[in-house]
Order: C-alpha cells, then sequence, then structure tokens
C-alpha cells in the first residue's frame, strides 16, 4: 500500500510517500522558520501564501524521490485539522484537486494522529493499546491509544499548551523564536533548582494540565529584577523552567500510567524533542519498568512522513472524504477516530 501524506497545519509545507504504514520513500520538509523569525512568531497570512508556492514542488519531489507516480498510489492523506485555517486550506484544497485529478481516495488526517503516529516509523513494534503523551505548541494532550485510530483522551491542557509555555518564558528571557529550542540548550548550563516557580493543579481533574502561571510567573520574575535593576542568570532560570515544565508532564503521565494500568508510555509532538521532558520521563519510567518510546528529533517537528502513516492507518479504517472536505481549526482526536470504523 501507498499513501502520499500531506501537511501544511503551520509553518511547515511537507509531503511523504509511506509503504505499508511505516516504510517512508520519501520525507520532504519546507520550513518558514527564518522568515518568521523577525516577527517573533509565525504569522498566519504569511505562512498560508508559503503554502501556497511551496506545496506543489514539495509534493513532486515527495513523489520523485519515493520514485513512484500518483497512478501508483492507493490514497492520498492530508493534514484537514487542528491548525491555523488558512494553511489548512492550502493543503486539503491542493489535495482535493489531486485526488480528484488521480481518481485516489481522499483521508482526511488528524494533525496529533500525525504526531503519535510518528512512533511507528521509528519503532514499529509499538501496537496498541498504550498511554501517549502528546506536547506540542498548541497542544499538551494525555491520550489512551486504543487502537491505531481510536482514542481516548484523560486530560489536557486548560490554557497554555507546554511548547506556547517554553516560547512565551523564552521570549520574555531575550531568547530568539522558535524560543523553545534556545531555552532547551540555554538549560544545558543552569541550575535548575535556582529558582521555586508554580506547578498549577487542576482539582477536577488531576491529568489536566496548565501552564499559563507558570508562563506569568516568570514574566513578572524578569520584570520585577528590572525594576529593581537586578540581573537575573538566564541559563538558571532557562534550567529552573525546563525543569518545572518536564516533571509537570512526567508526573501526570506517570500517574494516568499507573491509574489506568499502562505500562507502555510513548511521547510525541514538537516538545517530545526537548531533552528535559525526553529525560525526565524516562527516568521515571525506567524506575517502575515501563517502556516509553520516543520518536527520532527528525520525527518530532511537523513533517509529511508522520501523516502519511497516520493516513495509512486511516486509510485501514475506512476514513474518507470527498470533494466536500473542509478543514477546520478545531477538531477533537477522538471525533476524527469516529469518523472511521475503528480498525
Amino acid at each position: 500500500m501507498l499513501i502520499l501524506g500531506i501537511e501544511s497545519s503551520c509553518d511547515e509545507t511537507a509531503a511523504s510517500v509511506a509503504r505499508n504504514h511505516t516504510e517512508i520513500l520519501s520525507n520532504v520538509v519546507s520550513s518558514q522558520v527564518e522568515e518568521h523569525k523577525q516577527y517573533g512568531g509565525v504569522v498566519p497570512e504569511i505562512a498560508s501564501r508559503r503554502h501556497c508556492e511551496n506545496v506543489l514542488p514539495v509534493v513532486q519531489k515527495a513523489l520523485d524521490d519515493a520514485g513512484v507516480t500518483l497512478a501508483e498510489l492507493d490514497g492520498i492523506a492530508v493534514t484537514a485539522y487542528p491548525g491555523l485555517i488558512g494553511a489548512l486550506l492550502v493543503g486539503v484544497n491542493f489535495a482535493k484537486g489531486l485526488a480528484l485529478t488521480a481518481g485516489k481516495p481522499l483521508v482526511p488526517t488528524h494533525h496529533l494522529a500525525g504526531h503519535i503516529a510518528a512512533n511507528y516509523i521509528a519503532h514499529p513494534e509499538l501496537k496498541p493499546p498504550y498511554l501517549c503523551l502528546v506536547v506540542s505548541g498548541g497542544h499538551s494532550h494525555l491520550v489512551e491509544v486504543l487502537t491505531y485510530t481510536k482514542f481516548r483522551i484523560l486530560g489536557r491542557t486548560r490554557d497554555d499548551a507546554a511548547g506556547e509555555c517554553f516560547d512565551k518564558c523564552a521570549r520574555a528571557m531575550g531568547y530568539p523564536y522558535p524560543g523553545g529550542i534556545h531555552l532547551d540548550k540555554a538549560s544545558q548550563s543552569g541550575n535548575p533548582k535556582a529558582f521555586s516557580l508554580p506547578k498549577p493543579k487542576i482539582a477536577e481533574n488531576a491529568y489536566d494540565f496548565s501552564f499559563s502561571g507558570l508562563k506569568t510567573a516568570v514574566v513578572n520574575l524578569l520584570h520585577n529584577a528590572q525594576q529593581k535593576g537586578e540581573t537575573i542568570c538566564r541559563e538558571d532560570l532557562a534550567a529552573s523552567v525546563q525543569a518545572t515544565i518536564s516533571e509537570v508532564l512526567t508526573e501526570h503521565t506517570i500517574r494516568a500510567a499507573v491509574e489506568h494500568g499502562y505500562s507502555t508510555i510513548a511521547i510525541a509532538g514538537g516538545v517530545s524533542a526537548n531533552s528535559g521532558v525526553r529525560e525526565s520521563l524516562q527516568k521515571a519510567c525506567d524506575k517502575r519498568n515501563f517502556t516509553l518510546y520516543m520518536p527520532p528529533l527528525s520525527l518530532c517537528g511537523d513533517n509529511g512522513a508522520m501523516i502519511a502513516c497516520a493516513g495509512s492507518y486511516a486509510f485501514d479504517a475506512g476514513i474518507r472524504a470527498d470533494s466536500s472536505l473542509n478543514a477546520s481549526a478545531t477538531m477533537e482526536l477522538t471525533d476524527w477516530g469516529d469518523m472511521g470504523n475503528g480498525q
């Protein structure tokens, strides 16, 4: 089975061809990071325009690199939700036109399902059910992966996602966009116990996250120091922020695993590339003899391979769309899974 995956949910235009779910024949990514860096973050209008310019050559290169033609494909998967609506629409409309022209099935794919599927590419032995921590700039979810396309959400962020907190704290500390990467690097030479930062708990759901208080605490700490003419060691603050976020993510994940009977855990999403988060979760899993799966750094960010892989499983589960498919900036992962037959 050959599936073409197209990703355009934020600021990467990406395409990939997967064979039999996890064998990646090509993986092409066109990043806009350098352009958005001057604005300190992603500008949706600019992102959409660049997707319009890049989607055709990126898809063509993915097909060429894989050595396959449109006629040989079994289906075309595209990220349809969630994400920046303008960016999503570029990929969805391109995929609809391509599917119509080639006479191939169109497979609407969920972005978070794609991040989860990145682990199948790196670890084909990983099979549901298991618990997955999905952490990115816009999402912090604790997910029970019941099948390849069926999920149950145990916890989620009530406000800022972990990645958003990393980036906003980094920006307040003066690091350039994308801030999370620079904060991670700075933390390597800092003291993680230098600052005591808040770790909010959600009374109604112990698995839910809240990072807005941590972000506000860091901003206030920096502002107060500036008013007093004091100097704060950025490396120490970076290490403290990273240690706090890592501890919260780890605590919630391990608690959910223990209480729901999971000994297999995975992590996915852009923040899964963070060294502190990876180390903290690995130590906690090793302590309990849990098995932890992590995608390689090359598959942590947005890419076409994860969509081709997730789209392959969605294809098997009967998830399809016709030319009326519309993108959505928000869609629950569980709702997407309900579109298929649960394979």
